[in-house]
Parts: C-alpha cells; sequence; structure tokens
C-alpha cells in the first residue's frame, strides 16, 4: 500500500519532514510501492492468473514468495521485495535481475503519467528507453494496477495539519 496519511503525519510530528531528506524518505517509499505494485502485475501477467484466484490457473507455475533487492535510485537506497515463481523462469521487466541502479526511473514513472501517455506510447517507451518488449494488453493492465493504487493515495482524507 501507497503511504497513509498516518505515516505521514507521525514523521511530521516526529519533525522528520522539515528537510528534503524527510520528503526523500517519504518518494523512496511512494517508489518502493509503485515499483512492488508493478512487480505483481508482471507476475500476474506471466502465470496468467490472478493471486488467490486458483480457478484460473492454466499452469503449473505459481507465486513462491519474495527475495529482498537493495537498489539506488536519485532518492537514496530503496530495498524492494521482488516476487518469485515456483519454477523460477519469472523475469522481472521493471527492475530486472542484478540491475542496482534505478537512477532517473522516478522521472521517468512521473513523467508517462503526467503526460497522459496511451498504453502503445509507454510501450514504444519501454522499448526505445528499457530494449523492453511488452504487449499493449500487459501494459493497460500493469498501469490499471498502479493507478488504482495512486488513485487512493490521492483520495485519501487530508489532515488538518496541511
Amino acid at each position: 500500500m501507497l503511504v497513509n496519511k498516518e505515516e505521514i503525519i507521525k514523521l511530521y510530528k516526529e519533525g522528520k519532514i522539515k528537510y528534503s531528506e524527510g520528503l526523500d524518505s517519504i518518494l523512496r517509499r511512494v517508489m518502493k510501492d509503485v515499483i512492488e505494485t508493478l512487480y505483481q502485475a508482471e507476475l500476474t501477467e506471466f502465470l496468467g492468473y490472478s493471486p488467490y484466484d486458483k480457478s484460473n490457473k492454466r499452469t503449473k507455475n505459481s507465486r513462491n514468495g519474495y527475495s529482498s533487492k537493495q537498489v539506488r535510485s536519485s532518492l537514496g537506497e530503496i530495498e524492494l521485495n521482488v516476487p518469485r515463481d515456483r519454477k523460477g523462469e519469472y523475469e522481472p521487466l521493471i527492475v530486472k535481475k542484478r540491475q542496482k541502479d534505478i537512477t532517473g526511473m522516478e522521472d521517468k514513472i512521473i513523467s508517462m503519467y503526467a503526460k497522459g501517455m496511451s498504453c502503445r506510447d509507454i510501450q514504444d517507451h519501454l522499448n526505445s528507453i528499457y530494449g523492453v518488449e511488452v504487449s499493449a494488453e500487459s501494459v493497460s493492465r500493469i498501469t490499471d494496477s498502479v493507478l488504482e493504487k495512486a488513485k487512493e493515495w490521492q483520495n485519501r482524507p487530508l489532515e488538518p495539519i496541511y
């Protein structure tokens, strides 16, 4: 889940949001949530069924927990929980295996969202920047899952301190 209001209020009251480092901390958490949501959407696309939807399972492969991964970004170090599959066939696209530096990815994600890019535009963008071949349908499912969390966060009630 994206950073919730209680966490922000707690950080504000503790005086941890007064400086840019505090804001970077919140942005790191948001970035972590976005990337982990993308990971989940990618794995769902790869396996062909949603978590807990065993009735639509068309493969012998399944989810198998998470592994931890530390990456560098322009906001600082971020620890990601990367989902795994039982057969070890899942290859993440958003942050590839053994990729340790995601500097600049924040700007790319924000720019794609801000520009209101279509699924085809994002598909072309991912191919030109990362060399990743992703179908427009996959992009649609992935952006839908991220947008759901983003809308939830955007529509949260604000506390009086704001």
